[in-house]
């Protein structure tokens, strides 16, 4: 057992347990390899923005390069499900069998809590109406929230209307759940009518057994990690994980260690790899597991990273919808970008480098950038010359 690893270590070990020593298949990827990376992350984050693809879809690219957006569609969507939507590091695919673990968090938020509290407020104030909206589901389901006629938005939470805070309660209850999405929008089930049998069937922990196997599987994603790091994965409070790493410890599945430069104890999973070498190009979604907790992002890879899509436009430092770039074990830029699909155009706003990048890193982007164009559908690249990277970019576009 290493009581201390370099800095650069824990960086291979992290983007081993992700999956960055497989090599991308040299075929169309399909089942087998969705499965493989689910086993590594074990979540992939929804979000809506779609400026270059959604960033559920960006985490199997970064991991296994072009493949059909049909293949993450249909494993949400068909009879042959391997992933459910919930509420894990925020709203998440999650692989079926980890169901069961996440039906304490459902129970709570039936009884108020584990939900938003402007939701819980209105769940209490709206008791009746839930169980007309849930009526709707049993009787009309696959069903959408705007399907329902005259709920308009209140202006209120989010403007949402009275139905879509019915069916996001009931959601988060897990009363009901997501069968597909029309577009973006989802169309809600019964979990009954979604899942597969043999999943439902499957005995449902308790919190303190699921709160213990959700902490493995954060463990086996990160490879090593700070408490906070296993926490914050799936969401944990800090009463929910009371105890539960020391047990881990104890029973050898987590091994303690010190990481060059942390300020805090770290934890290492007993089945974590030390490869030497990471050989790795990929661009990540602002929401991949790689890089959605910040903190560790910054500690890992000394790589500070914000999501700019909320700041005035005048008082961005980077851009709009930036992504890191991998290169080796490092990330060594960040570029902005955007799919102009009415044009197919794959758009480079701007490109920065990171302090000691190599310098073969422009040349490497451009290369994952036509990857990515490729996978996008897009018929060209064009280059905006702004940020100390856009101007050799744009040379190497002309080139």
């Amino acid at each position: 057992m290493k009581e201390k690893i370099s800095l650069a270590t824990a960086r291979r070990v992290a983007l081993a347990a992700q999956g960055f020593t497989d090599p991308r298949p040299n075929g169309t990827p399909g089942r087998r390899h969705l499965a493989r990376v689910l086993a590594r992350t074990g979540l992939l984050q929804i979000d809506s923005v779609s400026a270059v693809v959604r960033a559920h879809y960006m985490p199997l690219y970064s991991r296994l390069g072009p493949y059909r957006l049909s293949l993450l569609d249909d494993a949400a969507a068909t009879r042959k499900r391997m992933v459910f939507e919930y509420w894990a590091h925020e709203a998440s695919f999650l692989p079926v069998e980890t169901y069961p673990l996440m039906r304490w968090r459902m129970e709570r938020a039936e009884r108020g809590n584990e939900m938003y509290n402007g939701l819980a407020k209105w769940g209490r104030e709206h008791t009746i109406y839930i169980e007309d909206i849930y009526r709707e589901v049993i009787d009309r389901g696959p069903i959408a929230a705007s399907a329902l006629e005259g709920q308009k938005g209140s202006g209120g939470w989010w403007g949402w209307s009275d139905a879509k805070y019915a069916f996001e309660w009931l959601f988060w209850a897990g009363r009901i759940t997501t069968a597909s999405r029309r577009g973006f929008e989802r169309l809600y089930d019964l979990p009954e009518r979604v899942l597969p049998r043999a999943i439902l069937g499957l005995p449902v922990p308790s919190p303190e057994d699921a709160h213990r196997e959700l902490l493995r599987i954060s463990a086996r994603a990160h490879g090593v990690a700070t408490a906070g790091d296993l926490r914050d994965y799936f969401r944990l409070s800090p009463a929910d994980i009371k105890g539960r790493i020391e047990e881990l410890v104890e029973a050898g599945e987590l091994l303690p260690v010190r990481v060059e430069g942390w300020d805090k104890p770290a934890y290492l999973h007993k089945d974590a790899r030390f490869p030497r070498r990471i050989e790795a190009r990929a661009l990540f979604a602002p929401f991949d597991p790689v890089v959605f907790e910040r903190a560790r992002t910054e500690r890992l890879f000394n790589f500070r990273y914000r999501i700019e899509i909320y700041t005035p436009a005048e008082k961005r430092q980077y851009g709009y919808y930036v992504l890191p770039f991998l290169l080796g074990d490092r990330i060594v830029a960040r570029v902005d970008l955007k799919a102009d699909r009415p044009t197919g155009v794959l758009r480079v706003h701007a490109a920065y480098a990171e302090p000691a990048a190599p310098a073969e890193t422009a040349a490497e982007l451009f290369e994952e950038l036509k990857l990515m164009r490729g996978w996008l559908g897009l018929e060209r690249i064009e280059v905006t010359p702004a940020g100390d990277l856009g101007p050799a970019l744009v040379d190497i576009a002309a080139s």
